[in-house]
């Protein structure tokens, strides 16, 4: 019989933390139904001492020496802050609201995956990841920031009204040598690769050729161009066959995501005019085996861009808003 998702995550937290004194249970079983991302974050923010808020409390507008404002920045292997999860930093009780802010803005079914993800690239939850808390609960601006190799996830505490997911994300997997098979194997998130794909084979000679661009962009560049200067195919060139496929693959994208976050994201797509205001991108560079199985592509938008970069292995860049007038540090 296969663990569940619930018992994974546990095991694999629990497991993590095992060098430390003190020997608590990192994730609970009994948690009240109802809590929040945003409450537990909430609530985490008032369990900390003085010293511990120096390390990872910031200002709504801190803007970080190296990494510019903080609340906004994204990136691929970073630590908005020093101290790792695992270590004696911080309390059991505390890593376990990590944790559960952690599983609340995660679906369940995707809990063992992201794990796995985390197992492959850092040593497992809580090694390497690190969090900051910006700004303060019920002012109107508050966020919670983790961060770490293949990891840039957030919530807002009650704030960031114009953004999806609090803010720009990233993920990534890489498991195993850096360099991937054409293939992927055992890439958690190689199967959004695939989906567009399936949308890729349906395009027609003449739909092909717009939407293969020679050249991707820099990885990290997803600021929002406004619609302007955005290569690839209009999804207005696109049957409502193909469309229906597209909006599939949207599906899958948001699919590890929780219900709110989902609908945020739709939310900011509508404000922008839709996926028909977005262009759909292959990129020719970076096709791994050069067997047109599209390993690097982007749907862009307006204020929507969901950058994947597979090649040489998994990194995806999201950064969403209502408008592309909300600034983003990217």
């Amino acid at each position: 019989m296969q663990p569940s998702a619930a018992s994974l995550s546990r095991r694999k937290f629990i497991a993590g933390a095992a060098s430390l004194a003190a020997g608590a249970p990192l994730v609970r079983a009994d948690e009240p139904a109802g809590r929040s991302a945003e409450t537990i974050a909430q609530a985490l923010h008032a369990t900390l001492s003085p010293s511990q808020r120096a390390e990872v409390c910031f200002p709504w507008d801190h803007v970080h020496p190296k990494f510019g404002l903080l609340r906004t920045r994204v990136g691929n292997n970073w630590n908005a802050t020093k101290p790792e999860l695992v270590s004696d930093f911080f309390t059991g009780e505390q890593r376990r609201m990590v944790r559960d802010v952690f599983e609340q803005l995660i679906r369940p079914e995707w809990h063992a995956r992201i794990d796995q993800q985390l197992e492959d690239d850092a040593g497992g939850f809580g090694h390497s990841q690190s969090i900051a808390l910006i700004g303060e609960p019920g002012s109107g601006k508050f966020q919670f920031l983790m961060t770490g190799r293949h990891m840039t996830l957030r919530c807002d505490g009650d704030s960031a009204e114009h953004v999806a997911f609090g803010g720009p994300i990233f993920y990534g997997h890489d498991p195993g040598g850096f360099n991937e098979e054409a293939t992927h194997p055992g890439n958690v998130f190689w199967a959004q690769a695939l989906a567009a794909n399936k949308l890729a084979a349906m395009l027609d000679g003449r739909q092909r050729e717009m939407a293969l661009v020679a050249k991707q962009p820099s990885e990290s560049a997803v600021g929002f161009r406004g619609g302007r200067n955005t290569p690839g195919i209009p999804v207005t060139e696109l049957s409502a066959d193909q469309k229906g496929e597209l909006e599939r693959v949207l599906a899958v994208l948001l699919e590890p995501y929780r219900a709110g976050d989902q609908e945020e994201v739709r939310r900011c797509l509508a404000a922008q005019g839709g996926l028909e205001a977005c262009r759909l991108a292959f990129y020719r560079d970076g096709d791994i085996g050069n067997d047109g199985v599209w390993d690097c592509w982007r749907l862009e938008g307006p204020a929507f861009v969901w950058h994947y970069r597979g090649a040489p292995h998994v990194h995806v860049w999201v950064n969403i808003a209502d408008s592309p007038d909300v600034p983003t540090n990217t």
